[in-house]
């Protein structure tokens, strides 16, 4: 039975704990007299209603009711036991806990997660040993310092390398006396192996709690034909990836300073913004932003920056990412790095000047979604026009305010020449309006000019990118070659981008297999296709070439589309008082659209 904390140490760690300070450090308070009011961590609220009084030592919201005293706090906000919240409070201020019967003696699931989190604080310090003090760990050295990253960024982050060979971290481990049972439930070995390291000859990052403490590990292949270019550490009992976000132990303190957070793509883009001294950046866990890591930083900021990657799968994650926020009521802006594929790239090549000026020219997020959109539809076209307008209406829908939705809405009847009284008729009446257009762009595309309405079989075979996609689980292992080569966003068949998102999905997991495909796959009608196709035998001959062939073709789609845009910018830029540098990168663009287009690959 577990040892009971006596009343006079929780008491002594109440008195003792600045409950101003410890809730400062989640929500962004203002003093008024005796009391501090910000808005409530447990419940979303525009006007603040939660109110500390330090005097008295508790918290309470007028909102949602919620109450207690700073212990509760803690407790209510990691999620954790209420021992483990006074120990905690006790560890920061220096207090030294009783026990009723004498020395605190955990309960065995305390003290295992204790001992997990001893074991992964040790393995982070013997990665970052190997990394910068072998020669095995010499090439990883090489290839972060080639990224631009200090040794003074690599110690502060603790990154580390993993051996190549797949067996000497149970050696080494079995060597310090852990037993079979306790490695086998550390996530440190491969589930289905369980002798071999989970990570090997991969450059490691701890992944780290919002108090610093090491709870997983996050590995980058060092070699190009490695199966997954990242893996990261499986949900553990005291990890969740949707509830951590990597980097938010050193960002904490400057995004309640500055009232912003940058959202980026992954560990690489976040340490090098905190190289530059945008130290107020964070990143998702290898899966989508969520709305928990979302409510994270929600009390500490102002505004939210995304900074994630151009390519299709990243500005599907922007849009998702602008929704989430704005249904939490923050105001979101959007990074444009033009300089280089990603803020490491920036860092090189021009400086970390540059990498604030391209931060601070961020733009609103409607205009983002807006350009996104005209470049990806017609708006020359109604059908062009109609698409813009239904994928504007998610956004539109996302925000918190009447105001704020009716000057939107007729922001977008502006910018796509529709009158105001359409565009609120199409809003309101969104799923029946997004039907008709979906269905007509359905029968336009498979039947040419039929109308809407008309008597047409639409359960027709599977398009070219479909049939890719089928080929490609037939063989999974090119999986590789195709997502080496294409994004979700190059897909225009929802089918075949579905497909690519799920076995992307699984590939980055870790878990990537036909039955793990059958688990994350969630769309009954791909499921029925997949498993005829496999049933027939039908992408089992010549697979490699024909899903060759197929990266290809849907290249080729996409810079003829890209083409399309260019020529339809330039040609709109020509006719107003243009900017000469504007339409000279334009030009170059194109210049290399065509070049590409020309090549024999295509």
């Amino acid at each position: 039975m577990p040892k009971i904390i006596t009343q006079a140490s929780i008491d002594e760690v109440k008195n003792a704990a600045d409950i101003v300070s410890v809730v400062g450090e989640y929500v962004q308070l203002t003093n008024r007299g005796v009391n501090w009011f910000g808005c409530c961590p447990f419940h979303s609220e525009k006007t603040p209603s939660f109110s500390v009084n330090a005097e008295r030592g508790f918290y309470h919201c007028f909102g949602c009711k919620a109450s207690g005293t700073v212990i509760k706090f803690v407790q209510e906000m990691e999620s954790i036991s209420f021992p483990e919240a006074v120990e905690r409070l006790a560890s920061r201020y220096g207090i030294e806990l009783k026990y009723e019967d004498g020395e605190y003696v955990p309960d065995e699931a305390d003290k295992r997660k204790k001992d997990f989190l001893s074991l992964y604080e040790r393995m982070s310090s013997t990665f970052h040993y190997l990394l910068t003090q072998t020669q095995p760990g010499e090439r990883a050295f090489n290839y972060i310092k080639g990224r631009g990253l200090s040794v003074e960024t690599i110690e502060k982050f603790r990154l580390g390398y993993a051996p190549a060979d797949k067996f000497w971290l149970k050696k080494f481990l079995k060597s310090k006396n852990f037993t079979d049972d306790f490695l086998a439930e550390s996530g440190l070995f491969s589930r289905n192996y369980k002798d071999i390291a989970f990570f090997n000859d991969r450059l490691m990052f701890p992944i780290f709690d919002r108090n610093g403490e090491v709870v997983a590990f996050g590995g980058r292949a060092l070699e190009s034909d490695n199966n997954a270019k990242y893996l990261n550490s499986g949900e553990l009992p005291w990890y969740q990836k949707g509830k951590t976000l990597y980097g938010f132990n050193f960002a904490k303190q400057s995004i309640r300073k500055n009232r912003k957070v940058i959202f980026c793509e992954g560990y690489m883009d976040c340490i090098a913004y905190h190289q530059c001294g945008i130290d107020y950046a964070v990143a998702p866990l290898g899966t989508a932003l969520t709305d928990d890591q979302v409510h994270m930083v929600k009390s500490l900021v102002d505004e939210v920056d995304l900074s994630f990657d151009s390519d299709g799968a990243g500005q599907a994650a922007t849009k998702r990412a602008i929704i989430m926020c704005r249904k939490q009521n923050l105001p979101v802006k959007v990074i444009h790095l033009k300089g280089g594929k990603d803020p490491a790239e920036i860092m090189i090549n021009f400086g970390k000047d540059y990498l604030a000026n391209e931060v601070e020219n961020s733009i609103f997020d409607f205009d983002h979604l807006l350009m996104s959109l005209t470049q990806k539809y017609p708006v020359d076209t109604p059908e062009g026009k109609g698409n813009v307008a239904m994928e504007l209406f998610d956004y539109v829908d996302a925000l918190q305010s009447d105001i704020q939705r009716e000057s939107t809405l007729n922001l977008i009847a502006q910018k796509i020449g529709l009158s105001v009284e359409s565009i609120r008729n199409d809003f309101e009446n969104r799923e029946q309006a997004k039907e008709k257009l979906a269905s007509y762009s359905v029968l336009r595309t498979q039947h040419g000019n039929a109308e809407p309405g008309a008597n047409v079989q639409m359960d027709v075979k599977p398009d070219a990118e479909f049939r890719a996609m089928l080929a490609v689980v037939a063989d999974m292992n090119l999986f590789d070659m195709m997502s080496a080569e294409l994004s979700e966003g190059d897909f225009e068949n929802p089918l075949a981008r579905s497909l690519f998102a799920t076995l992307k999905e699984c590939h980055e997991s870790g878990e990537f297999s036909f039955d793990s495909l059958q688990e994350h796959c969630h769309n009954e009608k791909i499921l029925q296709m997949i498993n005829e196709s496999i049933i027939t035998g039908e992408y089992a001959n010549n697979t490699e070439q024909s899903v060759a062939d197929s990266i290809r073709m849907i290249k080729r789609k996409c810079l003829v589309k890209r083409q399309s845009r260019l020529q339809n910018s330039i040609q709109n830029l020509l006719t107003t008082a243009y900017d000469g540098e504007e339409l000279q990168t334009l030009l170059e663009e194109k210049m290399s659209v065509d070049r590409q287009l020309n090549n024999r690959e295509f």
